[in-house]
């Protein structure tokens, strides 16, 4: 890492952690984390509906273990913790009160062997940190298209990047690479800097940006998973805007592809509501990837995914909601 790249990383991980998280509350949140670790602590997300569902079983009301605490979300009585457990959540400011007993306000989810801190469940918050199973394809299928990258990107990009999965993924792949994390959440550039701490990567850095508003120079890959979905409260991690929630998706395709390097890589996973037999998020980027890509390549990962939401406003017409994946090169 040059000395510039390493003040300028620096300087973004203290912005980062500035709206509500102070450093010493990061420096919690990390050792936390490494607490965790050290219990073998392995917690897969699932979607809201499957959450929902095992914790209204009987039994499920409280947590009995880590598991329950920062996975499942379940309140818990201050005495049912560790006193060092309970020290660390306190100087991390995630502890809240729910009722009588209290709730941690972050999950931790397992992916690889990497641990992410996240919202918690639910995540109803206008700056909620999501993190569910479209983040185990988003980055297990970038994972399989590293091959197409040689050595490596120089520099690259992870565009609403969450709690930073995928921007973890890449630095953690590619140890040379300048990696970026950007989002507009500042919340959410705060957790991503904490997890990077966490995984021992001194290559990832954070940046608040709407889209490419806040960046600057062109980029070796550009990766993103955004939001795709029609939501009635618009919340930013949810709302996809128009073309029942294509809209975002179509505007990263065109930025992105504008921000690339020659040969660079564009690697997007999202949502796509289909109605009928025509793909109208495919039909409104294929001008653009054929006027300036040499190769790209566009696959449906899963034909259909939140079926729940086809019945919401906006959906009327939608047969399913497919998970598809975009693989673009610059010409």
């Amino acid at each position: 890492m040059t000395p510039m790249f390493a003040a300028a990383q620096r300087a973004r991980a203290a912005r980062a952690t500035l709206p509500g998280m102070t450093t010493s509350h990061a420096n919690a949140l990390v050792a936390l984390g490494r607490y965790l670790r050290d219990k073998d602590y392995r917690f897969m997300t699932v979607t809201p509906a499957t959450h929902r569902r095992i914790n209204r079983r009987p039994g499920n009301e409280r947590a009995a273990d880590l598991r329950g605490i920062f996975g499942w979300s379940r309140p818990f009585a201050e005495a049912d913790v560790a006193p060092e457990l309970l020290a660390l959540m306190r100087e991390a400011r995630i502890l809240v009160p729910d009722g009588p007993l209290l709730r941690s306000a972050l999950r931790a989810s397992t992916l690889g062997e990497l641990l992410v801190f996240h919202s918690s469940y639910p995540t109803d918050d206008d700056d909620a940190v999501f993190f569910g199973p479209d983040t185990y394809r988003f980055v297990g299928t970038m994972g399989r298209y590293f091959s197409w990258l040689g050595s490596g990107p120089v520099r690259a990009l992870d565009i609403g990047c969450g709690g930073g999965a995928g921007a973890l993924a890449i630095a953690s792949k590619f140890p040379h690479a300048e990696v970026i994390g950007a989002d507009i959440n500042t919340r959410a550039l705060a957790l991503t800097m904490v997890n990077a701490q966490l995984a021992g990567l001194d290559n990832l850095s954070a940046c608040q940006s709407d889209l490419f508003a806040g960046l600057e120079g062109n980029f070796d890959l550009i990766v993103s998973n955004p939001p795709y979905v029609l939501d009635p409260c618009e919340l930013p991690y949810r709302h996809g805007g128009g073309m029942r929630g294509a809209e975002l998706s179509v505007r990263i395709v065109q930025e992105a592809l504008a921000h690339l390097r020659p040969g660079g890589s564009l690697m997007l996973y999202t949502g796509v509501a289909i109605a009928g037999a025509q793909d109208d998020f495919l039909e409104a980027i294929r001008p653009e990837l054929e006027r300036v890509c040499d190769h790209w390549t566009y696959d449906e990962l899963d034909p259909d995914i939140f079926g729940g939401q086809l019945g919401e406003a906006g959906y009327e017409e939608v047969e399913r909601i497919a998970a598809v994946w975009l693989h673009a090169i610059r010409r």
